[in-house]
């Protein structure tokens, strides 16, 4: 691929590449499996690798000789991508194109570009964004801990719905938003990320020392729900100009708040209710991937996919929020 303007490190593929690498099913499934089973195919319940291929069935292609019932399986059991009639074409396509996309694909374009639904692309978008890989170790620090408010914006809504904020008592400064606290590990430049529904003592500390251990340096703004969080903890005075002290600052955490506040303008609209977390999560997960290739992002979140099962039914469930079908 021929050089551009930005990071010259990171290796892109062109669609004439994408259009070739999966130009037909069985490419596209061959180039999922090898990622879904690098070493082989293996039971996604025993993990055996005693394996029967190749067996004659509309949509199993393999059948676990240890397993009691020698149940039969595919690549997509046991993924995201687990009961889904979608063609493997669709899915590594749908999988380079959310990647790529920086700021975000929209089901209506993902419907548009593949030739599938608007549900069958909110669906896959859905799937997809809980393909990130979610790591479990925690930062050895320092670490840069900060909150955002999201969406709320009074322009933009009707004046009924300005008038019911303000009978209820909101209308000012975060009421009616929603927050988010992230934080960011300085040694390793990644970043974990979580909804909120506050922004107190009680909703902090166990976001920090679940992801931080006890000894590590963390490094916030002068907000007082930050007081005694961890061991070594250092404040920056923002409401004085303070951006920098010593070593301290909460600067880089600050362009993962970039990249979700323009998913949020730019593309999506509609992130907000039951299914925010997802959206913060594939944010922290493009921050955390944005200097793989994209060969290599690709690859994981095929990797991403394991273990891990989503149901439509479950996604459209009633639970009183609002659910952003068009995001």
């Amino acid at each position: 691929m021929s050089k551009a303007p930005g990071k010259a490190s990171r290796e892109g593929l062109t669609l004439l590449q994408i259009a070739d690498m999966f130009g037909t099913e069985e490419k596209a499934r061959e180039w999922i499996e090898q990622r879904r089973w690098p070493n082989g195919p293996v039971c996604p319940k025993c993990g055996t690798s005693e394996i029967q291929c190749n067996i004659k069935h509309p949509t199993m292609t393999h059948r676990c000789r240890k397993c009691p019932g020698k149940p039969m399986f595919s690549m997509k059991t046991g993924t995201v991508m687990e009961g889904s009639k979608i063609k493997h074409r669709h899915w590594a396509v749908g999988i380079y194109l959310f990647t790529t996309n920086i700021k975000g694909i929209s089901s209506m374009r993902l419907h548009r570009e593949l030739g599938i639904g608007q549900k069958a692309a909110w669906f896959m978008l859905h799937r997809l964004r809980d393909a990130f890989e979610n790591e479990t170790e925690q930062f050895v620090g320092p670490v840069e801990v900060d909150e955002k408010y999201m969406g709320g914006n009074r322009s933009n809504m009707s004046n009924t719905k300005r008038k019911e904020l303000r009978e209820v008592g909101l209308g000012r400064g975060t009421d009616g938003k929603t927050a988010v606290v992230g934080m960011r590990d300085q040694d390793t430049n990644k970043v974990r990320a979580k909804a909120v529904e506050a922004t107190d003592k009680k909703t902090l500390r166990p976001f920090a020392k679940d992801n931080a251990g006890k000894k590590v340096a963390v490094y916030t703004d002068d907000a007082a729900v930050y007081d005694s969080l961890l061991v070594t903890h250092e404040s920056i005075k923002y409401s004085v100009s303070e951006y920098v002290k010593n070593m301290a600052h909460t600067n880089g955490i600050r362009p993962l708040w970039s990249l979700l506040k323009r998913g949020y303008n730019g593309i999506y609209h509609k992130m907000f209710g039951k299914h925010f977390e997802r959206y913060v999560n594939e944010f922290a997960g493009r921050y955390n991937d944005r200097a793989f290739d994209t060969i290599d992002q690709m690859s994981r979140i095929v990797r991403g996919m394991q273990g891990k099962r989503i149901r439509y039914d479950d996604l459209i469930a009633n639970n009183d929020l609002s659910n952003g079908a068009r995001s």
